[in-house]
């Protein structure tokens, strides 16, 4: 099923990043599966992207974050030629994009036992976060606005 979001975008400003994201979601059907990856919910605000890459080092990844976009791309330094005579494990190079969400950091990234971390936080700005706005009334913010009215009396 496909959906036409042009007359959305036609009217609407600013949100070009939404239809790239919705561009990239409709694509993923016919995205390569190769390495396999996990996505997962470590805490309230905390992630952790783990992919099997087996045979990869430390050297051959790179992990690269623009634009929103975390790009993971694999490839394995040419080494000594031997005959193989059957390649199961696969060394081919790679490149995994993921979007993400606003305020989502990376951490940091490991590789241990042919599987490699990624640990991902969001980081919302004290700015954006919620705050407490107290209630006062007209005379609370007339005393506190000029304190010599605290204490001259009110005329009739």
């Amino acid at each position: 099923m496909t959906y036409d979001f042009a007359p959305l975008f036609r009217t609407a400003i600013g949100f070009d990043r939404l239809a790239r994201l919705m561009d990239s979601a409709a694509q993923a059907d016919t995205a390569q599966s190769y390495p396999p990856y996990n996505i997962e919910k470590t805490g309230e605000d905390s992630y952790r992207l783990t992919m099997a890459v087996a045979g990869f080092s430390e050297n051959d990844l790179d992990l690269t974050v623009k634009d929103n976009t975390l790009v993971v791309s694999g490839r394995v330094a040419d080494g000594p030629k031997a005959e193989v005579l059957y390649r199961g494990i696969a060394g081919r190079a790679f490149e995994r994009r993921f979007v993400l969400a606003d305020h989502i950091v990376v951490e940091g990234a490991e590789l241990s036992n042919g599987l490699l971390h990624v640990g991902l936080r969001r980081v919302v700005p004290e700015t954006l976060k919620p705050r407490h706005i107290p209630v006062g009334n007209a005379a609370s913010r007339t005393i506190a606005n000029d304190p010599a009215t605290a204490t001259a009396p009110k005329a009739a």
